[in-house]
């Protein structure tokens, strides 16, 4: 390396080696790190710099993070190309989902997010083939709607419910909740469900933070294979219309928005029975071809709340089939013929207590 000496210039740089040179001259025979600024002589590399492993530039080792892999990394990089574990703090790769300290932390980035949770959340239009759970001819589809905790990732509860549900069910995202998602079930028997529903899942979801609220509804669908014909049909849906009152009460909400009763549905019963469709926001939605959906009640994560709206809609179908003009004549339709026949059948004895509770029962 040739010799500079800088005698008519201030010697006012000193570089890394040692040498005094001034700030026209220093350039000739040393390179500047971008890093920290000081000059090292041309050929060699900064001896207080680290380079990052992800951009290759030189970075002052206050500005550098090791990674759990090791990897050292500039503050640039890092925000950019690596996220930070839950549990152990370290910084993982964006190209890592895991951490690799082998913590259940996950990169939470949106793309990652929404990886996951496709996984567990499907798209609100997703709809599989049916399993039916039980004998019929009468069946039962669930679609519950549920809040999660501002404390818990979505996927922490999405992954609790989906723990619980198993084959019988699936989540799906719903865009009137916002925070949340809705827990759909496959077709089940009455008898089935109150067996073999996944009650403590219930209590689990509320233990963890989630909620329901006004915006969240418990839509019970009911097969129309389960009705005998359709003046059946026509008797149970008029014995829903009649008793607003009391099914709204039970139902622990009345909604204009999402679960309308209107006088126009109420007197197009009569074609709604033969196989015409309403409006989807009413209290009974006829638009599905295979389903009528009862869509009256109030979500819940208590499992006596929800038994009793899968009990409501199941005994009011079993009430009505064999419903006769005579018996109606008589007082038929009115709640309190609907109340003593639910005293007579013991497998709506959750049903029969939540009418008392909420003072429906005559």
């Amino acid at each position: 390396m040739s010799t500079i000496d800088c005698v008519d210039c201030p010697r006012d740089t000193t570089t890394q080696d040692g040498v005094l040179r001034c700030g026209d001259c220093v350039a000739l025979t040393h390179s500047q790190c971008t890093g920290c600024d000081a000059w090292y002589p041309i050929g060699d590399g900064c001896d207080r710099c680290i380079d990052c492993d992800h951009c290759d530039r030189p970075t002052h080792p206050d500005e550098i993070t090791t990674t759990a892999r090791g990897d050292d990394v500039c503050r640039l990089c890092r925000g950019r190309h690596y996220w930070q574990c839950a549990e152990c703090d370290e910084f993982n790769s964006d190209d890592d989902g895991h951490c690799a300290n082998g913590c259940q932390s996950e990169c939470d980035c949106e793309d990652c997010r929404a990886d996951r949770l496709g996984d567990l959340i499907h798209e609100y239009d997703y709809k599989p083939w049916p399993v039916f759970h039980g004998t019929g001819p009468l069946f039962l589809g669930m679609e519950l709607e549920i809040h999660t905790s501002e404390h818990r990732d979505l996927d922490d509860c999405a992954d609790t419910a989906l723990e619980h549900l198993g084959t019988l069910g699936y989540l799906k995202e719903d865009g009137s909740i916002g925070d949340g998602f809705e827990i759909v079930t496959h077709p089940m028997s009455y008898t089935w469900a109150m067996a073999n529903f996944p009650w403590p899942m219930l209590d689990e979801l509320r233990d963890i933070g989630c909620y329901t609220s006004a915006r969240t509804g418990l839509h019970v669908h009911v097969s129309r294979d389960g009705f005998d014909c359709p003046s059946h049909t026509y008797r149970w849906m008029k014995f829903v219309y009649r008793n607003r009152s009391q099914v709204t009460r039970l139902a622990r909400r009345e909604s204009q928005q999402w679960a309308a009763f209107t006088d126009e549905d109420r007197r197009a019963v009569k074609h709604y029975a033969k196989g015409a469709a309403g409006n989807r926001y009413t209290a009974i939605n006829t638009g599905n071809e295979a389903t009528f959906e009862l869509r009256v009640f109030a979500s819940s994560l208590h499992a006596d709340e929800v038994a009793a709206a899968l009990g409501l809609a199941a005994a009011s179908v079993e009430y009505t089939r064999h419903l006769t003009v005579p018996v109606i004549a008589h007082g038929g339709w009115t709640w309190a013929a609907f109340a003593d026949w639910v005293d007579t059948q013991p497998q709506y004895a959750v049903l029969r207590a939540q009418m008392e509770v909420l003072a429906c029962a005559c």
